[in-house]
């Protein structure tokens, strides 16, 4: 089977690599690129542990193929924190224990962030909706909740 030549843009880094035609972006991004933050937890899109946004919409890149992020760009959880200065949420989510085991943690963040990208100001049932997708087994949602909306308080300043 033949490799195929992919450029991508990932967290705002020009990126080249190959990739078999059947092999997943999670895959991708995990076993070839080091990239390993985004989690596998189901690998039938069900749980959203492996949640990225391809050209800024929330994906679980164990549905996608790796060929596919061909001239996308591709936001992971390792592109939130700047340097050893953590994202809000991802401050929020320690502050407020929102995170336990860490499977999920990294797709909630990316989820949140994609959220707080577009509404600043989400009601606690927008950020339910929003994040409906993804599941957690060990900590159950409130504190996630609470994280989030906090972190939505701070980035507005209020």
């Amino acid at each position: 089977m033949s490799k195929q030549h992919i450029t991508t843009t990932i967290n705002g880094n020009e990126v080249e690599f190959l990739c078999e035609t059947q092999q997943t972006l999670l895959d991708v991004l995990r076993n070839d690129l080091g990239m390993t933050g985004t989690k596998e937890g189901c690998a039938t899109g069900d749980c959203g542990a492996c949640t990225v946004t391809l050209d800024g919409r929330m994906v679980c890149s164990c549905l996608v193929l790796g060929v596919e992020a061909e001239g996308k760009a591709i936001q992971t959880i390792e592109g939130m924190a700047q340097g050893d200065k953590l994202h809000v949420l991802q401050q929020k989510f320690l502050e407020h224990a929102a995170l336990q085991c860490g499977i999920c943690t990294p797709g909630f963040l990316v989820a949140a962030r994609a959220l707080l990208e577009r509404n600043q100001n989400p009601t606690e049932e927008e950020v339910r909706f929003w994040l409906a997708g993804n599941l957690c087994r060990c900590t159950g949602y409130n504190k996630i909740i609470e994280a989030v909306l906090d972190a939505a308080r701070e980035l507005r300043g209020a």
